[in-house]
């Protein structure tokens, strides 16, 4: 639900708006008063006067879920959690829930099952949704249930279960599945649609319907046969209780379709690895076969996920809200990510006066009240994490007795909420594990929001204490309630009976979820991605210093692979999510329906575009990946603010630092004496951020270090290459370039590097590499001068997908042995300058034989560039336009590259000469 902030009666209207369209011991805690954990304790009661989760109305509420599924911990926070929250005691059994491709409802009859594939635009412009609208809806004859209940889930599937005392119906259903799979018992399998269906195939069995323009087939047991009368659609089981339905990408998929229709899904399993810098996770659905002896199945990836997979793929494709998603023929898939970057702060430098920062600190250290007032959870949490990042940087200039004075002020406050029974504490609730603080704010009790949002500030600034005061972070000290904390918002366990699974990370949607009840027509939503990535950061940070790596390696592969699904669904960097309806570059909040403008508190523009930045910390150097989207989020802010920012300007300084540090300290130096620090900020850490980066250059992720707490930065043509080593011994970081830094222990290093390539491969790393060359030229020497081309105006007319005026780059006499599994990749450097409304595109061609016929061609979607000056990567990430042909071993061959304007009225610029602008072609 929301990201926790002071909410005007303006917020009550958009809610109501948006309703009506390794850890420890794995045994729930014993029935006392006070639970002791190492020198701390929590308790079982919740304190006098204080709620736990309720309806809307204020009743008290317990999870909805069958026999079979009592006492285990649900986890809230998903995609599918009003099937076991009752958020509107009027709704006994769900709200639209967003699996993608399908949506369902849960009614009395049954599943509501809808495939929305047209935006709306609502709000003033201000949200896109996919909102659901039942094509069909799946039951038993005569079923008329009183209730939906959750009857089993696993990573992302869920069983909802129906009875009326007669019949019985379960579904199984999940992200990514394109199959409902039905178990049902006192009634013949019946499909109602929204309208008379049109029937494309009938194969007794199995039918094909068309509804609403929905391409839906229908499985029952062989030997049965489907009969339409009307909207109702029926067959007998004839002993059996199994059907299944599938959504269709096409028509004549039908029979690929078929294949897999008993194949039901009984479990969903994510399983990840860090290793040498690189986070890879395997997704796998398991199966049983009700008919033959099938067990495979399909499922759909999400973009996130088919851009960081090398598995085969189909031609299927489905819409959603999420962009494109590409079938797989599997049961299977696996993706691999260089890690996101972590470090405990940014490292010393040159460019950060002592002397300033000094003065800076001590304001902060020596202020009258530090915690600001702050009583609940949130805001406690938010002034932990300002001390906590100024705890490196006092220790960096040496000012010993300014860091111990921080260190006593987080741990003082954090004892204080460690301990049951003083004005702040910890209870457990029972019925819904989960561990609650109070007092509470924003739903934490009532809705169970927001957890790893509040609780992601005291695991950070007690990752920053472990690595200062080891003994403090042990078990048998505070470190016990830490991971108590850690348990209720990021468990890793599956067999821990006190906490569910990861409670808000939804591994296949790739980020997490912030309603507890997910009680909105919209589905679920996160306002703060950014505050979820705090917490990801910090388990880094906390298993780093207390010798965990399994936390640690947790951490990387939630952070990793968020940091990739907030590009893409939040910032929409590549381009190809966000409708064109829409209009924005950015999204304040994310729906399993769609994305909106929008914060829950307020509609300034500058809130709207930092609310996914903050707090701004050495986990946030994801952000750097993406640094043409992040000139085109500070560009339409201004735009949308009618001038450059004023309340929140440090966290939008330190935003502009990823991708322009030079510009973001100009507006440092112009402003810093007359700006108030945004709540969880300081002018020590904004001044110390700005000036490093400025030293420094952005965040490089190009390349990356086999330790999770390793980052490189680039300013120019120089790397400069950071670590932070928690060991107790000295180690030696090896970066993919094949650069080394050698890291004391208990301690940051910063250097230029040894040995290794002066560049890294581009991504894939396989394939030869050219650079492009005025004059025409592909080339694989390197040591050229940087220079650029002009690319030729559209003249205002649209020429996507084909070449105008292009400019040519090609090389002959190329050889090469194809590279399986390999694909063409690219980054070109394009700059339209300040002009509005250019897009450039790209075609690689292949002649493998060189006889002047090109036997394969791709053609890439147009790169739009924003009107700010300033070179922007356009890659391969882009995706296919169209492809023809298809691709062999080079035998004097040649490759062509052609570069135009698909649209606008002006020329751009491309850049030549240097290893920022390559093409890498999939063969050795």
């Amino acid at each position: 639900m929301p990201s926790p902030r002071n909410r005007p009666a303006a917020v009550l209207v958009l809610a109501a708006a948006l309703a009506a369209t390794g850890l420890g011991p794995a045994a729930t805690p014993a029935a006392a008063a006070t639970i002791p954990v190492g020198a701390g304790s929590y308790s079982d009661t919740r304190p006098a006067g204080t709620v736990g989760p309720t309806t809307n109305t204020g009743t008290p509420v317990t999870p909805k879920v069958t026999s079979a599924a009592q006492g285990k911990p649900v986890p809230t926070n998903d995609w599918w959690s009003s099937l076991a929250f009752q958020r509107y005691g009027d709704n006994p059994h769900s709200t639209p829930m967003y699996g993608h491709p399908l949506t369902y409802q849960a009614v009395s009859g049954g599943l509501q099952i809808g495939y929305p594939t047209t935006p709306t635009i609502v709000g003033e412009g201000r949200q896109y949704e996919y909102a659901h609208k039942a094509d069909l809806t799946l039951g038993l004859t005569g079923l008329n249930s009183p209730d939906t209940k959750a009857d089993a889930w696993s990573d992302w599937t869920v069983t909802p279960y129906w009875s009326d005392g007669t019949r019985t119906l379960r579904t199984t259903i999940g992200h990514g599945m394109p199959f409902v799979y039905a178990k049902g018992t006192g009634g013949n399998a019946q499909i109602t649609t929204a309208s008379a269906p049109t029937v494309f195939a009938d194969q007794g069995n199995v039918l094909g319907i068309t509804v609403a323009g929905h391409h839906y087939a229908l499985f029952a047991p062989t030997g049965s046969d489907w009969n339409v009368s009307g909207s109702a659609v029926t067959a007998g089981l004839g002993g059996k209780d199994y059907f299944s339905v599938a959504v269709l990408p096409s028509t004549d998929a039908l029979a690929t379709f078929r294949k897999y229709a008993f194949s039901f899904v009984t479990g969903s399993t994510v399983a990840w690895n860090y290793s040498g810098g690189t986070v890879r996770a395997t997704y796998t659905l398991t199966t049983e076969a009700k008919e033959g002896t099938e067990r495979g199945t399909l499922q759909a990836l999400y973009r996130h996920q088919w851009l960081n997979t090398t598995d085969a793929l189909t031609p299927y494709t489905y819409v959603s809200p999420r962009g494109t998603m590409k079938v797989r023929e599997s049961a299977s898939f696996t993706t691999s990510q260089k890690a996101s970057p972590v470090l405990p702060g940014l490292p010393k430098t040159s460019g950060v006066d002592a002397t300033r920062l000094r003065g800076y600190l001590n304001d902060v250290a020596n202020a009258s009240d530090p915690f600001s007032g702050a009583v609940d959870t949130y805001w406690t949490g938010k002034a932990l994490g300002k001390l906590a990042q100024l705890v490196p940087l006092a220790d960096q200039i040496g000012e010993t007795a300014i860091r111990d004075k921080l260190l006593g002020l987080i741990k003082g406050r954090m004892q204080a909420w460690f301990t049951a029974g003083g004005a702040n504490e910890f209870s457990y609730d029972q019925a819904w594990k989960t561990l609650t603080g109070y007092p509470a704010s924003y739903g934490s009790d009532s809705e169970l929001n927001d957890h790893h949002f509040h609780y992601s500030y005291y695991v950070y600034a007690a990752a920053i204490v472990a690595q200062y005061d080891p003994a403090w972070a042990a078990d048998s000290a505070w470190g016990g309630m830490v991971k108590t904390l850690i348990r209720d918002t990021a468990n890793p366990s599956r067999t821990d009976s006190a906490y569910p699974f990861l409670r808000g990370f939804d591994v296949y949607a790739g980020h997490s979820w912030a309603s507890g009840h997910q009680g909105f027509a919209a589905g679920n939503n996160q306002e703060s991605s950014s505050e979820s990535i705090n917490l990801s950061a910090a388990l880094v940070l906390w298993g780093s210093a207390t010798g965990d790596p399994a936390l640690r390696d947790l951490g990387s592969y939630l952070l990793t692979t968020e940091a990739e699904a907030i590009a893409q669904y939040w910032f929409d960097a590549d381009e190809q999510v966000f409708p064109s309806s829409f209009g924005h570059d950015t999204a304040g909040m994310v729906w399993g329906s769609g994305a909106a403008y929008a914060t829950w508190w307020t509609a300034n523009p500058e809130e709207i575009h930092g609310i996914n930045v903050l707090p701004v910390t050495g986990g946030s150097l994801h952000l750097g990946g993406e640094k043409a989207a992040i000139r085109r989020n500070l560009a339409e802010m201004e735009r949308e603010n009618g001038g450059p920012a004023v309340e929140w300007r440090d966290i939008l300084w330190e935003f502009q630092s990823f991708a322009d540090p030079a510009a973001a300290k100009a507006k440092w130096d112009a402003g810093h004496a007359s700006y108030t620090p945004e709540e969880g900020e300081s002018k020590a850490h904004t001044y110390h951020w700005i000036q490093t980066l400025h030293t420094l250059g952005a965040p490089d992720p190009a390349v990356t270090g086999d330790l999770p707490t390793s980052a490189v930065f680039a300013n120019g043509t120089n790397r400069t290459y950071v670590a932070h080593n928690y060991g107790s011994s000295a180690r030696t970081v090896t970066f993919s370039d094949g650069k080394t830094l050698s890291v004391p222990a208990r301690s940051t290093a910063t250097g230029t590097g040894t040995g290794g390539n002066p560049d890294p491969d581009p991504d894939p790393p396989t394939g030869n590499t050219f650079q492009l060359r005025s004059g025409g030229t592909l080339t694989t020497a390197t040591g050229g001068t940087a220079g650029s081309d002009t690319i030729a105006s559209a003249g205002g007319t649209n020429h996507d997908g084909t070449p105008y005026q292009p400019l040519v780059y090609e090389a002959r006499g190329v050889n090469g042995t194809l590279t399986a599994g390999a694909s063409t990749a690219f980054r070109f450097q394009v700059d339209a300058g300040t002009t509005v409304g250019l897009g450039q595109q790209v075609r690689i061609s292949y002649d493998l034989t060189g006889n002047g016929s090109f036997d394969r061609m791709e053609t890439y979607n147009y790169f739009a560039t924003d009107p700010v000056a300033g070179w922007e990567q356009y890659a391969q990430t882009r995706g296919l336009k169209s492809a023809t042909g298809s691709l062999g071993n080079l035998a004097n061959g040649t490759v062509r590259v052609e570069v135009w304007s698909a649209i606008g009225n002006g020329p751009a610029k491309l850049q030549t000469g240097t290893d920022n602008s390559v093409l890498v072609i999939p063969f050795s």
